[in-house]
């Protein structure tokens, strides 16, 4: 049986000591990704990984952590790679060009708003806000230039994202969601789809599954991080883990395992066109 990762990252450093391996796990059990790009460097990696691998397709975009400002010093993350510390200016000609370079670029992501790390003075937390508005509009234009959906990042910031996708007129997902249930109908009532990744076991978001249609749900890990605890708190998590996610929606929604795979698999084929 068929089953599909809409989010993980395999074009991360995490993976560099044993990345075929763990490709070659999820050749071997059937497991479709899609490999998310966070900033130029990853996204680059990712369309060489999708190009070079029948089971992968990738994304390109800016994270909005990665954005060049001065009003917060940037968090850098071992797993991820390398990368400038002062973080990257959005170069729209650029991603155009990387947009061009395959057909398996099925989504502009991973873009939105972050204000979990913010500055401390409320003149400068509107102007982060501001900065980090106006690069994901950016890039929204860009999938709406090439007629893909988006790959949303939202933390403590889902009043702001919603305002903005609402007047673009996009399709896509909201990745990792973790807002409330009447965010949620306000994203299903854009078209958007809900991503569900190993955050389940940390948040109590039954009811939002429960709620959430299930031909509106998109399966994830979010690999390298969010591991089930079905496979240890120590393991780094990786595509093949995307089965305890399937599980876990299938028991909140008295489904069997077959009913949510097939389904969650369908929904991604019908977003990304794959």
């Amino acid at each position: 049986m068929k089953i599909i990762d809409t989010h993980s990252h395999l074009n991360f450093k995490a993976y560099d000591s044993d990345r075929n391996d763990v490709i070659k796990r999820t050749q071997e059990q059937s497991v479709f990704c899609i490999d998310i790009g966070t900033k130029y460097e990853t996204s680059k990696r990712a369309v060489e990984l999708a190009k070079s691998n029948e089971n992968i397709y990738a994304t390109i975009g800016m994270h909005p952590i990665h954005i060049k400002t001065d009003l917060l010093k940037i968090k850098t993350d071992s797993n991820e790679g390398a990368f400038m510390p002062h973080g990257e200016d959005f170069d729209y000609g650029v991603y155009k060009e990387l947009a061009l370079s395959s057909k398996k670029i099925v989504a502009i992501g991973e873009i939105g708003l972050d204000y979990y790390y913010k500055p401390k003075s409320k003149i400068k937390f509107e102007e982060f806000k501001k900065v980090q508005k106006q690069v994901f509009i950016k890039q929204l234009d860009l999938a709406k230039e090439f007629d893909l959906p988006v790959i949303i990042h939202c933390r403590m910031a889902h009043k702001d994202v919603i305002e903005i996708i609402k007047a673009k007129k996009l399709r896509g997902v909201v990745h990792c969601f973790t807002g409330t249930i009447e965010e949620m109908k306000r994203y299903l009532d854009l078209g958007f789809y809900i991503g569900i990744n190993g955050i389940i076991f940390k948040l109590d978001l039954d009811d939002v599954i429960g709620q959430c249609p299930l031909n509106k749900i998109l399966t994830e890990t979010d690999c390298p991080y969010l591991t089930p605890p079905a496979e240890g708190k120590e393991k780094r998590n990786e595509p093949i883990f995307v089965k305890h996610i399937i599980q876990k929606i299938a028991e909140l929604k008295d489904l069997s395992f077959k009913k949510v795979a097939n389904q969650t698999i369908k929904n991604a084929k019908q977003l990304f066109k794959i």
